[in-house]
């Protein structure tokens, strides 16, 4: 009996409990994009690090799509799309900085699980874009 009456609540508090896991699900990239724009020379420096070049259009470029696509899912304003964008960022991204596959001992061992921890942000993210797609993700709302 208890059954129904825990799902009428959680049912009454749906909205605010799906907002709260697409934040938690965001605030990696809400911290980051936070953390480069205060000290873009960083961001720039990690674009270096990784090889990655022209580094400051593409450091400014990845604190547009972690603020503006966090913010798309965050107010779903084309939340389809913010998810998507960030689910194929975190896929490459993943493949740029977790390289397990060329390191050995403990180093191998913490970037294969930060690859594997990336994969499953990936899906989650794709997941929502599906979600939204699949309730009328217009934008609209």
């Amino acid at each position: 009996m208890r059954a129904p009456a825990i799902a009428t609540a959680a049912a009454r508090h749906a909205p605010w409990i799906r907002w709260v896991c697409l934040l938690l699900l965001c605030a990696a990239y809400l911290q980051g994009g936070i953390n480069k724009l205060i000290d873009f020379d960083a961001a720039v420096g990690e674009m270096q690090h990784f090889g990655l070049s022209p580094a400051g259009p593409l450091a400014a470029l990845v604190i547009a799509l972690e603020l503006g696509a966090s913010l798309a899912i965050l107010t779903g304003f084309y939340r389809w799309l913010g998810a998507g964008f960030l689910g194929v960022f975190t896929l490459m991204a993943t493949f740029v900085a977790n390289r397990f596959w060329e390191m050995g001992g403990h180093d191998r061992f913490m970037a294969a699980n930060s690859f594997f921890e990336h994969l499953g942000l990936t899906g989650a993210f794709l997941l929502v874009a599906w979600l939204d797609l699949r309730e009328g993700g217009d934008g609209a709302r």
